[in-house]
């Protein structure tokens, strides 16, 4: 007997890790080996055909610690990321709470929200161009109307950055809200029904039962915002190309621009790596400790 539940359980082994071997061929193939790769290629120099590359160890690293265009990229997406995250998802909540509660034209008013969100990056960047263009764009003729004068918000540093923001938000929240709208809808109404009885109020019962109820949720989209605060770069490349003087310039254009404007491999390697440890960091505190208080374990 002891035999057969032996056979058994090897046979259960046997045909979990042939269910998890296509999984792991596609994470070795597009993240394991892409990674460590990137990591080997930031240990060393960047050659030409006079003089090839050596490893240098830790010195492209050293050298992006002492760029100053470097310093002023991680603060414009220290930056983004802290507007743009609580903001999408703030907006993504309230979106939800209305777009779950009993209103008329219901559907309508979730594919509005969701519409954004299918547009493809580019075709959204092309659009707010012509929001954003000076004189005959959208903003500048509403606020003709109202007599101000003419601005130039993509050429302009001190309104560049909050231009792109702008856009992330509109295009992020409504994603954001199908995640929230779908976590809204497996709350029993049961709860709703017990709150009414004991005379709760909207605020109470959505300050005390809602929110914490989706906690996960939220921590999902937090880490999924993180991840889409450092990989903008559709964007840039249509309104600002990261000008003017960097002021709109984050991390992930800057790495493109490095790579194949500069034709510098190894220092746009570096900071991939660096981008890859951060999230990872984040991630690793996302999982073992803001996870378990997230479940109340």
């Amino acid at each position: 007997m002891n035999r057969y539940a032996e056979m058994e359980r090897r046979r259960q082994h046997l045909y979990g890790w042939f269910l998890l071997t296509p999984a792991a061929i596609l994470l070795t193939l597009f993240a394991f080996y892409p990674s460590i790769a990137t990591f080997w290629e930031s240990l060393f120099s960047r050659g030409t055909r006079r003089r090839p590359s050596e490893f240098s160890g830790l010195e492209n690293y050293t050298d992006l610690f002492n760029d100053p265009t470097f310093w002023i990229v991680v603060k414009n997406n220290l930056f983004y990321a802290g507007i743009t995250i609580p903001a999408s998802i703030a907006i993504a909540l309230a979106m939800a709470l209305w777009a779950n509660s009993k209103i008329p034209a219901t559907g309508f008013v979730r594919t509005a929200y969701f519409t954004p969100t299918v547009l493809p990056m580019i075709a959204a960047a092309n659009l707010w161009l012509f929001f954003y263009t000076p004189d005959l764009g959208v903003l500048d003729q509403i606020g003709a109307l109202f007599g101000l004068p003419s601005m130039n918000w993509l050429g302009r540093p001190d309104t560049a950055l909050w231009a792109i923001i702008i856009v992330t938000i509109w295009k992020e929240a409504g994603f954001f809200m199908i995640f929230y709208l779908a976590a809204l809808q497996t709350i029993p109404v049961d709860y709703k029904e017990a709150a009414d009885i004991e005379g709760t109020s909207r605020w109470t019962y959505t300050r005390r039962i809602v929110l914490p109820l989706l906690m996960p949720t939220t921590m999902f989209i937090v880490v999924n915002a993180m991840i889409n605060s450092v990989k903008l770069i559709d964007h840039l490349f249509i309104l600002t190309k990261g000008g003017p003087s960097d002021a709109s310039k984050l991390i992930l254009y800057y790495i493109w621009e490095m790579a194949f404007a500069f034709f510098d491999a190894p220092h746009a390697a570096a900071m991939t790596v660096m981008v890859l440890l951060v999230l990872g960091i984040a991630a690793a505190i996302q999982f073992l400790y803001l996870d378990r208080r997230t479940h109340y374990q």
